[in-house]
């Protein structure tokens, strides 16, 4: 489903280019579960941000469902996340003055999709997650945990083919942290959805299928228990 070859990205630092990624490949099935780890500042939210058109290569190749994303003028990006790529952030970004309800409709309004269509993918969504009798509170009257809860819910609204989820778990507490892991991969068997996530957390990473290690700029397959 996403292919990436010999992808590389530099930033300007001081007076001099620091690489961040390196030649790095990846390839991700449909449905597959991948972690990313890797100490701080190696790269991870900058491939996680490539993966979401939220960011460019400077050099590489880079297929989603077979659209060449090089190629693709930067216009387009916005309308292709929308439709393709859900994002989860280890802060919820709700809008504040919306509902929760309102805040997880918020993507269906660029793609014109029937209203009932959306409300009913909403509302089985947000029962799944057990937000449901929240929907009319606001993110300061709600948890942290239903906050991110109501945040994969938005990510989802669209039926993506890809979930990109950096440190989701960050800022919860253990407990919460393992019940939006075990949301996710939940979600992941029963929509079929791809998932990536980037995170410091082994616990949560040993729950994927595969978990990549970001070092010197290149993605090194760990095997689980090592």
């Amino acid at each position: 489903m996403i292919q990436l070859h010999s992808i590389s990205k530099s930033y300007l630092s001081g007076n001099t280019f620091r690489k961040v990624l390196d030649d790095l490949s990846l390839e991700v099935k449909k449905g597959e579960t991948i972690a990313i780890v890797g100490p701080s500042g190696s790269g991870k939210t900058t491939l996680l941000n490539i993966i979401g058109t939220l960011d460019k290569a400077d050099s590489g190749e880079m297929f989603f469902e077979g659209t060449d994303l090089m190629k693709m003028d930067s216009n387009e990006f916005p309308s292709f996340r929308n439709r393709k790529i859900g994002m989860v952030f280890q802060l919820h970004h709700l809008l504040p003055q919306c509902t929760l309800w309102e805040n997880v409709l918020i993507p269906t309004l660029p793609l014109k999709s029937k209203t009932d269509d959306a409300e009913k993918r909403a509302e089985v969504l947000l029962k799944r997650t057990g937000v449901w009798e929240q929907r009319f509170q606001k993110p300061a009257e709600l948890s942290g945990g239903e906050c991110q809860r109501a945040a994969v819910v938005r990510a989802l609204i669209n039926q993506p083919s890809l979930i990109l989820a950096d440190e989701p778990t960050g800022a919860l507490d253990h407990e919460n942290a393992l019940m939006l892991t075990d949301l996710l991969l939940e979600l992941n068997r029963e929509q079929g959805t791809a998932l990536i996530v980037v995170t410091h957390s082994m616990e949560l990473a040993s729950k994927m299928d595969k978990i990549y290690n970001l070092v010197d700029g290149k993605l090194i397959i760990t095997e689980k228990g090592s």
